[in-house]
């Protein structure tokens, strides 16, 4: 096996032998390569300059458009490179390992964005957004809400309406990866005709119509990442502008966003882990106690905290790539997309939640566990050790956070896929008859007279039916 270079000298971290080769394409790992060489020569260098002065890390993403990374999922007869989900997630991790975790998850929402757009892909929307990625367009995705949290898929704050032939769109978005620093934003709001939360609609807006401060961000990881508030105040967009049908958003979302989003990120967080364990064999390697004549490495105790680590992590980065191999599996290699309100990436939408929970719960153990391995010096920053674990426990808060995941899977286990309703279209009449039960009769004729109000109301503006 190649033995795997940091420069001119061997990669001080974990060889090959510690990779799953066997799952890569030969030309997947030329890219893994190309990869690693970029983070020695500069990504890497650039990461400690990002997150000491709260910088967008546009250099390193530059330089991955250079090499033809921005465009890695897009056909290559709109100039990108034709691979899959599974090269998706090893360049993730590489570019988390080796090189930057800023930079790696402003590239899951610059792909992400991108393959919203690809779902629901025209000529017009290929032309402006699509072909000129290798120059270093940017793209993120805008779907949180600073009214739901976590519970990112209700964009209460947001809206819009036919307006000149196009669009007129508002969106208050909580956080934004590469808010005000993205060329182009892949949003999600209400639909014009609006008539409930599976109603919800994709739009491109250009950077320029954006509303950003990016000085305000300042966090405890992923300190590049400029994930911040953003405003979208009644910008008029031409209907090109529209990605799919309206009313595509909710299948959108669940065939697209949240594939690419929960692959990408789990990615990044196993990239975070085995980051950190090559940092803790370098030291525990070199660092000698000459009283007892011993390496750090030596010690049983750090051998056991360095082999679970190991086994850990790869159990977790082979289950996502079992994953995205399965997504590829129902997408011939990504090359066919299922048309509105089918699913193909979808269908495995409950495994996604799994990979993101696992990965994340991970890497904040492993982080944890090798900056005990090196002890003092792991606390001190020019090891990195410490970034890495500031830019890992971003994981499980990162919506949906892993309290969201597990409990939309515990609650699938135990009352099936219908009781999760994340698209708030049905309600629990066990619960409401019970909470009715508690009223008086003057409180349950109260509740009454209060509903055949907003019954009313809410008749009145729907369309007449037809006769």
């Amino acid at each position: 096996m190649t033995e795997k270079m940091w420069g001119a000298e061997p990669f001080w971290g974990l060889g090959y032998d510690w990779d799953p080769d066997w799952v890569y394409t030969d030309k997947q790992k030329e890219l893994r390569a190309t990869l690693i060489e970029l983070c020695e020569k500069e990504l890497r260098a650039n990461a400690k300059r990002f997150d000491d002065e709260l910088m967008f890390p546009r250099r390193n993403l530059e330089l991955l458009g250079e090499h033809g990374f921005l465009g890695l999922t897009v056909p290559e007869e709109y100039g990108g490179l034709g691979e899959d989900h599974v090269a998706y997630s090893m360049v993730c991790e590489t570019i988390a390992r080796y090189g930057c975790a800023s930079t790696a998850m402003c590239y899951v929402m610059h792909i992400g964005a991108v393959n919203a757009i690809m779902l629901r892909a025209t000529s017009e929307l290929i032309d402006k957004y699509i072909r000129p990625l290798n120059s270093g367009k940017i793209g993120t995705l805008s779907y949180s809400d600073p009214e739901t949290g976590s519970h990112f898929w209700y964009p209460i704050s947001s809206g819009a309406e036919r307006s000149n032939g196009g669009f007129k769109i508002r969106k208050k978005a909580s956080w934004t990866t590469s808010g005000g620093f993205a060329d182009f934003y892949v949003v999600q709001t209400t639909s014009p005709d609006f008539t409930g939360y599976d109603d919800l609609s994709v739009f491109v807006v250009d950077g320029e119509h954006i509303q950003a401060h990016p000085s305000l961000w300042d966090a405890l990881g992923l300190r590049g990442n400029q994930s911040g508030p953003i405003e979208i105040d009644n910008v008029e967009i031409p209907a090109e502008q529209l990605v799919g049908p309206t009313g595509d958003g909710a299948n959108s979302n669940d065939e697209s966003v949240d594939p690419w989003f929960l692959v990408g990120s789990s990615s990044v967080w196993n990239g975070l882990a085995l980051g950190a364990i090559d940092i803790a064999k370098r030291h525990t390697t070199r660092k000698k106690h000459v009283d007892v004549g011993l390496r750090v490495a030596d010690y049983p105790t750090i051998q056991d905290y360095i082999g679970e680590a190991v086994m850990d992590t790869n159990a977790s980065r082979l289950f996502t790539l079992s994953v995205a191999q399965a997504m590829d599996g129902a997408t011939e290699n990504n090359t066919v997309n299922p048309g509105p309100g089918e699913l193909a990436r979808g269908n495995f939408l409950h495994w996604a939640w799994q990979i993101k929970f696992v990965a994340a719960k991970n890497t904040a153990h492993v982080v944890d566990k090798m900056l005990h391995a090196c002890g003092g010096s792991g606390y001190k920053r020019d090891m990195e050790l410490e970034r890495y674990l500031r830019d890992a426990k971003a994981g499980w808060v990162m919506g949906p956070t892993n309290e969201v995941l597990r409990q939309f899977v515990g609650k699938a286990v135990l009352l099936g896929f219908e009781s999760l309703d994340y698209w708030n279209q049905s309600y629990n009449r066990r619960a409401v008859e019970n909470e009715v039960k508690k009223l008086d009769a003057a409180g349950k004729r109260e509740l009454a007279e209060q509903l055949f109000k907003e019954a009313d109301e809410q008749q009145s503006k729907e369309p007449a039916a037809k006769g």
